[in-house]
């Protein structure tokens, strides 16, 4: 596993309870890696920490649209067919 430092004066400046400061600074950088198209879903929520359900309502919340390529529309016909 890897790590990223922050600096202790940026992650105290957070305005939250120290409790929720790794969970938001993790919602909001794989909120930015989907939207940018770093991450697929499944890594973004596996990043946020979150169900898919509740990775779905914060993209939904943030107004941002999911990745759907043609290759996820194939996957999507075949398992439906099977």
């Amino acid at each position: 596993m890897s790590s990223i430092d922050l600096p202790s004066d940026v992650l105290d400046a957070i305005a939250a309870p120290p409790e929720d400061r790794e969970p938001i600074v993790r919602q909001e950088l794989a909120v930015s890696l989907y939207r940018e198209g770093y991450l697929s879903f499944g890594k973004a929520r596996e990043l946020a920490g979150l169900s898919k359900a509740a990775f779905h309502r914060l993209l939904d919340d943030r107004k941002i649209q999911r990745h759907y390529t043609e290759a996820d529309f194939a996957l999507d016909v075949e398992y439906a067919q099977e």
